[in-house]
C-alpha cells in the first residue's frame, strides 16, 4: 500500500508540473510489483500480479485510443495494477474515474468553461471519440490525470 501511495504521490507532482508521466516510474513501479510477487513478499501471486497488470491496460487503453487520456495514465494505471491485483483493478478504475470528473470540473471551473467542458464531454461519449481533434485543439481543456489515477488507485489498494 505505501509504494502505491509513494508512486502515485511521484507520479502525481511530476505529471503536474512537466504533463508526463516517465517510463522510468511508470516501469519501476511495474517491476517492483511483479518482483515483490516474484519473491513472495505480497499478497498477490505472480499471475495475479500480471493479471494486474493486464486488467489495467484493457481498462484505460481506450481512453487513450479516443484521445481521453496520455499513454502515461494507461501506463501508470496498469503497473498499480502489479501492486493490488485484478479485483481491486476494477474498484480502482471506477474510483479514477470519480476522482478525474471532479478534477475535470474543478479545472473547469477555475477556467470558467464549465459548459464547454460538460459539452464536448458529451459529445465525446455520444459520438464515441469523434470530436477527438477538436478537444485535441483545445489544450485548455486538458489537465495531468495521474493525480485521479493515484487517488483512484490508493482508495482501491485501502479496501474502499
Amino acid at each position: 500500500m505505501s509504494v502505491v501511495a509513494g508512486g502515485g504521490a511521484s507520479s502525481a507532482v511530476v505529471d503536474l508540473y512537466t504533463r508526463r508521466i516517465p517510463n522510468a516510474l511508470t516501469f519501476g513501479v511495474a517491476a517492483f510489483g511483479l518482483l515483490v510477487a516474484a519473491l513472495g513478499f505480497g499478497q498477490l501471486t505472480v499471475t495475479q500480479a500480471f493479471l494486474g497488470l493486464v486488467v489495467g491496460l484493457l481498462l484505460m487503453l481506450p481512453g487513450h485510443v479516443i484521445g481521453a487520456t496520455g499513454a502515461g495514465d494507461v501506463k501508470l494505471f496498469a503497473a498499480f495494477g502489479t501492486l493490488i491485483g485484478p479485483k481491486a483493478m476494477l474498484m480502482a478504475f471506477v474510483y479514477t474515474a470519480l476522482a478525474g470528473g471532479a478534477i475535470a470540473i474543478a479545472v473547469s471551473l477555475r477556467r470558467h468553461l464549465l459548459r464547454d467542458t460538460v459539452d464536448r464531454a458529451l459529445t465525446l461519449v455520444r459520438t464515441g471519440g469523434a470530436n477527438v481533434a477538436e478537444i485535441e485543439r483545445a489544450a485548455v481543456n486538458r489537465f495531468a490525470y495521474a493525480p485521479a489515477i493515484a487517488i483512484g488507485s490508493l482508495a482501491a489498494a485501502l479496501g474502499f
